[in-house]
């Protein structure tokens, strides 16, 4: 470490700017965008950049570097950006190139079908995975659900969940849904694992799921996998109506759409099926 070492070390002991305050979060991005800046710094000039003291700025870096969003070259002394910040830029690439690619296809799916379009990802969670819708467009005939931009949707209680939770293994999702009971959303929601494992292989054979009012009553919905440029799975994408006007019967025609949308928001990330 550089010769600010000892100073940091004696300021950390003082035991200003106690972990898991707001304050040590803002100085702690801080320093991550003063480094980001300098591409390669000294503690001092991390220090000066961010606008703190060395021995504060040294233990937000150790902090970062623990976490792997800062690395440490021991011969050099330098400070840079570590790989998890790196992965967080990419994750945000990822989902504005998603939501990029899709919007132009949602538009022109809601425009055929004069319902409203979903866009979801899977993402971690308290509770362990859940799907969060990432874009919407709404239809004309404008009804409010409980989807929106930035909502979660439970993974066994919707389309899109189930569309997201088919590709991965199975062991690995009963053990998930063991892990807390399964909500039931309306009389038609499914509440156990073997439910929903069974729910998962239909979608696996059919290559698409149906939330026949298990979220809300009411309310059906048709969502299909958006594939990236390896053919994995990257989002689902659905379709939701009134029971009235999505009935069982028009369930062909919505699928038919949904997976032409789908398949041309996949060409332009890359997928070429």
């Amino acid at each position: 470490m550089s010769s600010d070492e000892p100073r940091a070390r004696a300021g950390r002991a003082r035991g200003t700017d106690a972990p898991g305050s707001v304050r040590t979060l803002e100085r702690g991005l801080g320093v991550l965008w003063a480094l980001a800046g300098l591409r390669e710094a000294t503690l001092s000039q991390v220090a000066r950049a961010a606008g703190l003291s060395p021995s504060t700025a040294y233990r937000l870096l150790e902090t970062l570097r623990q976490q792997g969003f800062a690395e440490w070259d021991e011969a050099s002394g330098l400070f840079r950006v570590g790989l998890r910040a790196y992965q967080v830029g990419a994750a945000f690439d990822a989902a504005q190139a998603l939501i990029g690619a899709a919007g132009s296809e949602m538009r022109a799916l809601v425009a055929e079908l004069g319902e409203s379009a979903n866009l979801a990802v899977l993402r971690p969670a308290a509770s362990g995975l859940e799907a969060a819708y990432v874009h919407q467009v709404e239809g004309p005939q404008l009804v409010r659900m409980f989807t929106q931009t930035g909502a979660s949707a439970p993974l066994h209680a919707s389309g899109v969940g189930k569309v997201l939770l088919a590709p991965r293994d199975p062991a690995e999702v009963r053990a998930a849904l063991e892990a807390a009971p399964l909500v039931a959303f309306t009389p038609h929601t499914l509440t156990t694992p073997d439910a929903v494992l069974a729910a998962l292989q239909r979608v696996r054979e059919q290559g698409f799921a149906l939330d026949d009012q298990e979220r809300e009553l009411g309310v059906r919905c048709v969502a299909v996998p958006v594939r990236g440029v390896g053919g994995e799975v990257t989002a689902a994408l659905s379709v939701s109506a009134p029971t009235s006007r999505l009935t069982p019967g028009d369930v062909p025609r919505f699928l038919a759409a949904a997976q032409a949308a789908a398949a041309r928001i996949g060409a332009r990330l890359g997928w070429t099926g």
